[in-house]
Formats: structure tokens, sequence, C-alpha cells
């Protein structure tokens, strides 16, 4: 998502009661409704530079700024989270002097130091290697991007002893300074199954093939699962992995939290390069043309929806979560660029019942988790069951991008300016509902007019995914946008850092 010239970075890629705040620049331009995309784009240009200045104001060089106290958070091991994931955004805005600073601070993150644990998983998908392209004019300093490929070497080589295992198959939870780890006896499919592209695409820049190897090798277990029984469908596997044996341990099968990322990657390493990964691509549409056929569902009083199920031994559980809602755009990025409209209209199904889920609260933002379960619907949801045909589980929204993502999928694949309009709708809720003085809270019920209460907390991811799928869905086309069919330039990781594909 950036200008031509490509640069390896490191994409390195409590309640509280609800604080009001004043209206500022940003709330002016959306009360009177912006009349262009570019005016769109300028405005949640303004929200990230809202929530940029109260973080650096009160929190930065700490991971998260807490939002309603005006403090700091370290939940990602202390190395500043919120500006590394805000970097590539900062790029595609053209916002020089926020890039400069958070190059500057890169270059001092030393990782292999924290009193943490550190999750594999997170600190890859957001510290370790993307490659992306600051347009010149916005480094003052070129040396600082070259130090970012160094220090994603340096990160890659400090978390590298988790993959020594019996099978290859990581642990997740580490303890970099001795080189332990909590001990598990299994690790997640998402957890072992999104480290894949930015480790390969590490050894690609690096011309040392280790870090591919130690990914791949990973996930070679996933790509051919044992024993049969844990792909209950084509495709479809379970959520748990033996680490000692690389043996799946279950058959529970789910687009949800713990198992999307693992579905996503597989059509993204396709797009990153289909000459080395046509056995990902071939694996994600088994598993596409499975959840189709097995998991697809309607809720009984809005058979219009479509929402995806979970399955485990011949039952099924009728819930999803926000953290699914990027099953869409991952059918859709999977239908243009296999040539595969019925896989881009069921990605728009599934983008459909997602915008439901935030048409239907009073916030207009949809909640963390829902059901359609018609026997397990609460007595004081069965008014709103009726109408938007899920019950809320839990009314949080916790700054998640899923949502937003998928609807910028679908306009650029398809070009429908509905979907456009419903990544302005989400923003325009989420920036009226979970803004503060400094920054954007999580809240605690979107079913509320406010909110509810407002949590004392602003994921980096803010930063990295719904800021920019925001921006990018108002902004003018360019290089790094999602393209029709195979013309992708970048692929986005699941942290929203744009990897640039390979090209003969």
């Amino acid at each position: 998502m950036r200008v031509p010239l490509s640069l390896p970075i490191t994409v390195l890629s409590l309640l509280s009661s609800t604080v009001a705040y004043p209206y500022g620049e940003t709330e002016a331009v959306l009360l009177r409704e912006p009349e262009t995309n570019q005016a769109k784009a300028n405005a949640v240009k303004d929200a990230f530079q809202h929530a940029w200045d109260g973080y650096m104001k009160y929190a930065f060089p700490h991971d998260e700024l807490t939002p309603v106290s005006n403090g700091h958070a370290d939940s990602r091991n202390g190395w500043g989270a919120s500006a590394v994931d805000a970097l590539s955004t900062a790029v595609i805005m053209g916002k020089g002097d926020v890039v400069n600073t958070i190059l500057e601070h890169v270059q001092n993150i030393d990782f292999s130091e924290t009193s943490d644990t550190v999750s594999l998983f997170e600190t890859t998908i957001r510290y370790l290697g993307g490659y992306a392209g600051p347009a010149k004019d916005l480094v003052d300093d070129q040396s600082l991007v070259d130090g970012l490929l160094t220090q994603s070497k340096n990160l890659a080589d400090v978390l590298k002893f988790a993959f020594n295992t019996p099978s290859g198959v990581p642990y997740n939870n580490l303890n970099i300074t001795s080189n332990g780890n909590d001990g598990a006896t299994t690790n997640g499919l998402a957890v072992t199954g999104t480290l894949v592209l930015e480790w390969t695409r590490l050894s690609d820049l690096t011309d040392d093939k280790e870090y591919a190897k130690l990914s791949q090798k990973a996930e070679s277990y996933l790509l051919s699962p044992k024993p049969s029984s844990s792909e209950p469908f084509p495709g479809l596997v379970g959520s748990s992995i033996n680490i000692k044996t690389g043996q799946f341990a279950d058959a529970s099968v789910s687009w949800n939290g713990g198992d999307d990322s693992f579905y996503e990657y597989l059509i993204k390493m396709y797009v990153y390069d289909p000459k080395r990964f046509a056995t990902y691509k071939d694996r994600w549409v088994l598993a596409a043309e499975s959840t189709i056929k097995h998991l697809k569902a309607h809720p009984e009083t809005r058979p219009d929806l479509t929402f995806l199920s979970s399955y485990n031994n011949g039952n099924y559980d009728l819930s999803s979560q926000h953290l699914t809602c990027f099953d869409g755009g991952s059918f859709i990025l999977g239908g243009t660029v296999l040539d595969r409209q019925d896989f881009i209209d069921f990605g728009l199904e599934l983008v459909n019942g997602c915008e439901a889920t935030y048409n239907s609260t009073l916030s207009k933002i949809g909640p963390d988790s829902w059901g359609w379960d018609p026997k397990r619907v609460p007595d004081d949801q069965k008014d709103f069951y009726e109408k938007a045909g899920f019950y809320i589980n839990s009314g949080a929204y916790v700054l998640r991008p899923e949502v937003i993502e998928s609807f910028y999928y679908a306009h650029r694949v398809t070009g429908k300016e509905i979907y456009r309009d419903w990544v302005w709708n989400a923003f325009v809720a989420i920036n009226s509902t979970c803004r503060t003085d400094s920054g954007f809270a999580a809240v605690s019920d979107v079913n509320q007019a406010n909110g509810g209460s407002k949590y004392d907390n602003q994921e980096s991811f803010l930063f990295a995914e719904v800021l920019k799928y925001s921006y990018l869905a108002h902004s003018e086309d360019a290089a790094w946008q999602v393209q029709k069919g195979d013309k992708n330039t970048f692929v986005f990781n699941t942290e929203a850092h744009p990897v640039r594909v390979v090209r003969d």
C-alpha cells in the first residue's frame, strides 16, 4: 500500500464509565456528511491523527494507549506495538512525520528483552517481516529503511527456537530470555497456520531459507492432516495440533477465532506466489467448497441472512463471531483470483450477514459474538431475535476490523458503491461511539446507543486495520489496493500489513 518504491518494513509489521469528548474537526466533517470520497478519506486520516496524537502524548513508546485514563499499557511485550502497527497505514496516508518517528523507534527495539510471555503468533503478525514501499520523500534518513529488514531478522532469530520441537509444530507462548515455553502439548490451527507468509517473505528478502523452512514444515501438517478423522469434510480440519507428533488432537471445525486465519493464509500464500504455493490454493478450494456445502446456515427468522456454523462430532453450533467476518473477504479474494464467481457470490452472502449484525444494533456496530439457535434465544432478546435473526452473546466491540475489511474487499472486487457506503457507515459509528479525547476505546455493549461503558484500551490493530481499510475504501486507486483477478501487487497479512507479491 504504498508508492512504487518497495522497502522492507518490520511490520515488525478495566471497565470505566463513558467519557464525553468535545466535538473536533473530524466530528464537524462527519456531522455535515462529506460529499466526496476524498473528503471521507481525509476524515479517516483525521481520525488516525487523533489517535496517533493521543498515543504519542500519553503512551509512546509503550504498546497501547489507555484512552479513558490517558495512560499506557504493554500487552505486546513493551516494544511499541501501536507504533509498529501504525507504520504501513501512515505510509499509505502519506504521513511522513509519523513514518519517520516510527522508523527511528524501530531501530531501538531490543527484541531479546521482555519480562512477559511472547506470543509467536501475535508477534509474527505485528512485528515480523512485511514488505512495503514508503515513498522516498517520506523518509528523512534512508539508512533507517535498511534497518527494518535487519530488525526483522533479529526478531526471527530470537523467536525461531519455538520451532525446535519433535514435529516442528511450534510452541506459541514463549519465554525468550530462557528459550522456554509454557509446556503446552498442543498448538492451535490459526496460531500454527498464520506464520508462513511472514516467515517465508523474510527468507525471500534475506536469501536465508531457514525461516521459510521452519514455518512451512509446521504448515505441512495442516496441509496433510492426520489422522484422517481430523478432516471431517474435505479441506476442513480440526482446531488443535499435537506439538510432539504433528497430528490433530480433535476434529472441531470452524472459521471462528482460533481457526480463521489458517484458511485466510491458504489463499493468500497462493496470491503471494502462485508457482510455489499451488498446493495451498488447492487446500483452500477444498475448504471453501466444503464450507458452502456443510457450514452454511440461515437463521429461522431471517432466511435472507447467511452465517457460518461450526461443526464437532456430528453437532452444529449456530453461533459466530466478529473475528469470523473476514470469511466473506476470504471467499471474495479467492473467487476473484481463481475466477470462481460462485465463491465471490457466497462471500457476498457472508458480507451481507455480517453487515446485518451492524445495522441491527443501536450503535450500528456489530457485537463480538452472536447466535441464531432458536432453542437458545435469551428471554430478554426474543423480540430482537425475531427482527434481527440473531441474538447477542457478547455485546462488546474491541475495535475489531473484520467486518470493515470484508466490506472493503467486496467493494474492490464488485465495484459496487453500497459496500463502500457500508465501510463509511461503520467508520462513522465507531468514530461517534468509541472516540475519547485522546483516542478510541473498546465498548461494552453495542446495543446501547452510546455503546455502554468504555474499556480503557486502544488495540494496536485500530491503526493497522480499522483505519487502513476505512481509508483505502475511499482513497484513489493505486497499486497497493486489492485488485480484481490476479493483478494484485500486494497481499495483506492478517494484521493488514501489505506484502509485495512475487513476480517473474
